[in-house]
């Protein structure tokens, strides 16, 4: 691997040939180990992560300690009592974990989030359509921090870029560990955090991440993340598509029909073929029924 500079992230290829090919064969509905070419990137160190993380929104910035219970209630998180910006330059020892959400919005990461897209982007739209809403979130994580257990609504790759993980992922659709009203919930706002079962464990891949390797991690898929012994930075890369927010335009139908003591319907594989419930769904909320 070698370093790059922000003007070079434009020309090089973030994924090679063997990651398209794998990511192509993956997509969008099953969980892939790819390989990248990000380590060493300038805008990924840690002083310059903490530099971007002071001049962020606190709106768009996550931290707490890190060694926390895999099933941990949202409101049970502990803070780690220092600022964001000490959170990351003492990160190695401190205990914490920490994400920038939204780093597209500067626009030296912005060009570093497009040129990772664009990478995929003809095997995405062969499949799903268009890449919508494309986000950027950058993970940092003391030695032995643990993600508890939950869900996210985009379709994602997560890049390692310094530090080893180990991220267990589970099968999304599976109502035995997201129960239909909890995607529900997750959809009108609620947490993304999963109530975590023992025996869920069984039901997962465990994915080891080194520096250079990347996860596909499909829409909603249930998944949990375990530090290794060193500082862990890791880069998401994000997007929505037709398929996902058809199925949020979906479960949140069935929200308002639950909501009325009506019955209510099934979500398919390809929510984005059916189009009368989605299109029952807008007009009701349009109504404000």
């Amino acid at each position: 691997m070698t370093a790059h500079s922000p003007i070079a992230a434009a020309r090089v290829a973030t994924f090679p040939d063997t990651a398209r090919a794998t990511f192509a064969a993956a997509y969008p509905d099953q969980p892939a180990r790819l390989c990248h070419d990000l380590v060493g990137h300038a805008l990924l160190t840690l002083d310059a992560l903490a530099t971007l993380a002071e001049r962020m929104p606190a709106s768009s910035v996550e931290y707490n300690l890190g060694k926390l219970p895999l099933g941990v209630r949202p409101e049970d998180t502990p803070s780690n009592g220092l600022t964001l910006g000490e959170t990351i330059r003492t990160i190695e020892t401190n205990g914490s974990w920490a994400v920038l959400k939204n780093v597209e919005r500067d626009p030296a990461y912005g060009a570093l989030l497009d040129a990772a897209l664009a990478d995929l982007e003809p095997i995405v739209h062969a499949a799903t359509g268009p890449m919508l809403h494309r986000e950027a979130f950058i993970f940092l994580t003391s030695p032995g921090s643990v993600t508890p257990f939950h869900m996210d609504p985009e379709h994602n790759i997560l890049l390692q870029i310094m530090g080893d993980k180990v991220m267990t992922v589970f099968p999304a659709r599976d109502e035995a560990l997201v129960p239909a009203q909890k995607s529900e919930d997750f959809h009108g706002g609620g947490h993304r955090n999963l109530v975590w079962q023992d025996g869920f464990k069984a039901r997962g891949t465990a994915f080891p991440l080194a520096p250079g390797e990347a996860i596909h991690v499909p829409v909603k898929a249930p998944h949990f993340v375990e530090n290794g012994p060193a500082v862990s930075i890791s880069l998401s890369v994000t997007w929505r598509s037709e398929r996902s927010v058809a199925e949020g335009e979906l479960h949140s139908f069935n929200a308002l029909l639950r909501k009325r003591g009506l019955p209510t319907g099934t979500v398919s594989a390809r929510p984005e073929r059916q189009g009368l419930r989605r299109l029952i769904y807008r007009v009701m909320r349009k109504l404000g029924v």
